[in-house]
């Protein structure tokens, strides 16, 4: 799934939220929009078309009510799923050798990379051949 400037946008939003907002609540929210407010609906059925995000209920406003919508994988799950959907799909042992000379990873991170690593080991040595 690849999604637009204006559908990050919103993705952006309900990932920082962290729980199911309304259209008003995503108008509310967004600071530094490239979208019109009025346009923030065909966004949404766009979203949900492809499967990014996912309507959590009702809220009532006034009258009415609206829906409620989350996303449907966090945020590292969409930029996963990004690098392997594409035609030119990075060698996973590059990949995470140069995500590991960034200067962002610190010493925490790649403790718990290591946790990860050796769980995925584990499993899959647990697995029947």
């Amino acid at each position: 799934m690849e999604l637009t400037k204006s559908e990050m946008e919103i993705m952006d939003v309900l990932w920082e939220a962290g729980k199911p907002l309304s259209r008003a609540d995503l108008l509310e929210h967004s600071e530094e929009k490239t979208w019109k407010d009025s346009s923030v609906h065909i966004l949404l059925n766009g979203l949900l078309q492809k499967g990014a995000i996912q309507e959590a209920g009702l809220v009532k406003r006034s009258k009415t009510f609206g829906r409620l919508f989350t996303p449907t994988l966090t945020r590292e799950e969409y930029f996963a799923d990004t690098i392997f959907c594409h035609r030119h799909k990075p060698e996973i042992v590059g990949l995470f050798e140069a995500l590991l000379r960034r200067e962002e990873i610190i010493p925490e991170d790649l403790e718990a990379i290591q946790g990860l690593v050796q769980k995925k080991i584990e499993s899959q040595s647990a697995e029947p051949q």
